[in-house]
């Protein structure tokens, strides 16, 4: 499948990712208000500091929907609570004593981004008990490699993005507390596959962000994430199929390399992470990147 898809690539990478080439959910039209009153969200933000708070603020409370923001910083306002920097994992598992137990879906959403198509997210809450959204890249190497991920999360639930993630309120309270792992995201996904929840990877639903800017930063940040997902496997026992793709990655990603120079830092940043994983080196902390764009809230 990796294969395939890597070879369609010389033609296609240079295409924008689109959440219109993946038509899920109801229709187009839901009503925010209509399916909220039925599902009670409540949003957990996590923040590694205050530089996106205010925005998100103004975003969340024209969503109409209860929340509360974790931040590594101290902030002077009565839905944002600190909690020191030692992971997402921690920032959800310190926020999560602040849910409300009438929830029936707890929405986690990192603070750098903008949702769009909140509605249909909660379009998959009847057939769905975990529900991870797509995320669209507005520069840099990430939006090459997303056309490469999406199409495969399609079929195979590899990786979910923690960006924007929905899960029901029993789902959320049984993973709680989250062990210490970089890819928080993948293995609440991966633990929820192993319990027998149904997942859904809704792509009606994005959120716009920042990654790395170029192929430098990109290889970094592909070896934190990659080593990530191999701990997310040492802790949680998905699928066969999940856990066949990643142990035939280390045969197929060189291919990643017909990308150019963001193909080049993923292959090196692949292959740095499962050297890494194979010798049990994994980071539980994600710091931030040196850019000073929006990728410093990205994991905190």
């Amino acid at each position: 499948m990796l294969a395939q898809t890597l070879e369609n690539l010389r033609g296609s990478y240079n295409r924008g990712s689109s959440a219109d080439d993946f038509v899920e959910g109801e229709a187009g039209s839901a009503d925010l208000k209509r399916f909220t009153e039925r599902v009670r969200p409540f949003i957990l933000v996590t923040a590694r500091d205050r530089g996106r708070i205010r925005e998100k603020l103004y975003e969340l409370d024209a969503l109409n929907i209860p929340f509360l923001i974790i931040c590594g910083e101290r902030v002077d306002h009565p839905k944002v609570r600190y909690r020191k920097v030692r992971g997402k994992w921690d920032a959800i598992n310190f926020g999560s004593q602040f849910t409300p137990m009438d929830a029936k879906f707890i929405v986690l959403n990192d603070c750098d981004t903008e949702i769009h198509n909140l509605e249909h997210a909660f379009t998959h809450a009847r057939h769905a008990d975990l529900i991870y959204c797509l995320v669209k890249v507005t520069s840099g190497p990430q939006t090459k490699f997303y056309e490469i991920l999406n199409p495969i999360r399609k079929r195979l639930n590899v990786a979910a993005s923690g960006e924007l993630m929905l899960m029901s309120r029993r789902l959320f309270s049984r993973l709680i507390p989250i062990p210490p792992c970089n890819a928080e995201d993948t293995y609440m996904m991966f633990k929820a596959l192993e319990w027998g929840n149904r997942v859904r990877f809704c792509t009606q639903t994005y959120v716009i962000t920042e990654r790395t800017l170029d192929p430098a930063e990109e290889q970094v940040y592909k070896r934190r994430t990659t080593l990530g997902i191999y701990h997310a496997l040492r802790l949680a026992n998905p699928p066969a199929a999940i856990r066949a793709f990643y142990y035939s990655l280390p045969l197929v990603f060189p291919l990643l390399a017909i990308a150019g120079g963001d193909g080049r830092a993923w292959t090196m940043g692949i292959e740095r992470a499962i050297v890494s994983g194979m010798m049990k080196r994994f980071s539980t902390y994600f710091p931030a990147t040196n850019n000073n764009h929006n990728n410093h809230n990205k994991v905190i």
